[in-house]
């Protein structure tokens, strides 16, 4: 970060930043065929039915291609009629390589949804350290190409975003080629396996995580657009700092915590619930230390964004407590949401996420407009939405896990 901020300035970092959360919005045209697959291929795997799996896989992958196509036809040829430098709240001086830009994104990441699914595929084989691969080689790989950047060219947004939004999809796409040639050669796509009852399966369950994908996209990837228009686009820099920082404690819990949503899909489907309780016993205990961990992280806050930083941003305290509040609750609900996600009973999770998304944009603008909070009033909102949601979901694990659960609660 402190790289990227000297290359681009602090202006045009907060631009690619809104940029990436903008584009965020769009991976919801996977409509839930990822969740679906994971579940759906979980169990294919759980009753060992090879024609099953390899026929949902043939089938997300093509019907999410044709999907990703279409969608990038729309994107592209649209991008050209629209004034991006509005949109993102930028200097007119951008304009030309905004317009550049914008197409190759949007390409970048049509590519990157469908390829993405390998990953997936990994999880539901229960092989999650797969994906934490992928995000260092990614991480890793980003911090040599930018250090590169500022020793061989001149400051320019339009060769970092291209060269950043490029990355991710080599770096899968070789994945693909690799998985499908040896671990998983014999789930490889083919699309005589490619069947409308096949789609039926993976979307009735994706449909519902559909929904829930992008009421979660727009509850959590639009705060860096509303900071940019109600305050400007330097002021998302301290707000995605704060929100990378703390961040490290739900990564540290997310590692433990991955393989049991497919693994809850396993013992569901074996009506083991001795080890999904036991299960969520271990997993309070690491999100009880995480918590912890997030408030300690509050005490070294300042020393850290000192460190780290150094005098290019300035961090309010205020944001710094707001951001970890967030954290401590998604730490505290994210174990029975794994549970809920690997059983796929996601109905009222889905209403409780939509009414979150719903309120969530004019809660912020409330609360930034007309109370005495700044750019902390936009992350109060997110926490004062998801309350529910938390509540809600150990509510379900317990009526589940007790054979309670019934209409809604078991949908």
């Amino acid at each position: 970060m402190p790289l990227t901020i000297r290359f681009l300035d602090t202006e045009n970092y907060g631009i690619w930043l809104t940029i990436s959360s903008f584009i965020a919005w769009f991976s919801f045209f996977d409509i839930g065929l990822g969740n679906g697959l994971r579940n759906k291929f979980a169990e294919a795997m759980a009753i060992g039915d090879l024609e099953l799996a390899k026929g949902f896989v043939s089938t997300a992958y093509y019907s999410l291609g044709l999907i990703c196509l279409g969608l990038f036809c729309i994107t592209v040829l649209g991008s050209f009629f629209v004034d991006w430098t509005t949109i993102f709240n930028a200097s007119s001086n951008l304009k030309g390589q905004l317009h550049i830009l914008m197409p190759i994104v949007f390409g970048c990441l049509c590519l990157q949804l469908t390829a993405k699914l390998i990953s997936t595929i990994y999880t539901a084989d229960q092989k999650p350290s797969v994906e934490g691969k992928i995000s260092f080689i990614t991480s890793t790989s980003s911090l040599i190409l930018i250090w590169v950047l500022t020793q061989t060219t001149n400051s320019s947004l339009l060769i970092f975003g291209a060269f950043f939004s490029l990355l991710p999809v080599v770096i899968l796409v070789l994945l693909n080629v690799y998985a499908f040639s040896n671990r998983y050669k014999k789930y490889k796509p083919n699309i005589t396996l490619c069947k409308k009852i096949y789609f039926n399966e993976i979307f009735g369950l994706g449909a519902t995580f559909f929904i829930i994908q992008f009421s979660v996209i727009i509850l959590f990837s639009t705060d860096n657009f509303i900071i940019t228009q109600l305050f400007d686009p330097t002021a998302v820099v301290p707000y995605n700092i704060t929100q990378k920082y703390f961040s490290i404690s739900l990564m540290v819990f997310n590692m433990i915590l991955t393989p049991y949503w497919s693994g809850f899909t396993d013992a569901y489907a074996k009506r083991d619930f001795l080890w999904v309780r036991n299960s969520m016993k271990s997993l309070s205990k690491f999100s009880y230390g995480s918590m912890i961990l997030t408030f300690f992280m509050v005490l070294l806050a300042p020393f850290f964004y000192k460190f780290w930083i150094g005098d290019l941003v300035t961090i309010p305290f205020n944001l710094t407590l707001s951001m970890a509040v967030f954290f401590v609750i998604c730490i505290f609900y994210s174990p029975y949401n794994a549970f809920i996600n690997g059983l796929g009973k996601v109905r009222i999770q889905m209403y409780t996420l939509v009414g979150a998304a719903i309120l969530n944009i004019p809660l912020s603008i409330i609360l930034v407009n007309y109370t005495p909070l700044g750019v902390e009033g936009v992350i109060i909102a997110t926490i004062l939405c998801i309350i529910p949601h938390a509540i809600i979901c150990p509510v379900q694990y317990s009526k589940i896990i007790n054979e309670r659960a019934i209409r809604l609660w078991n949908k």
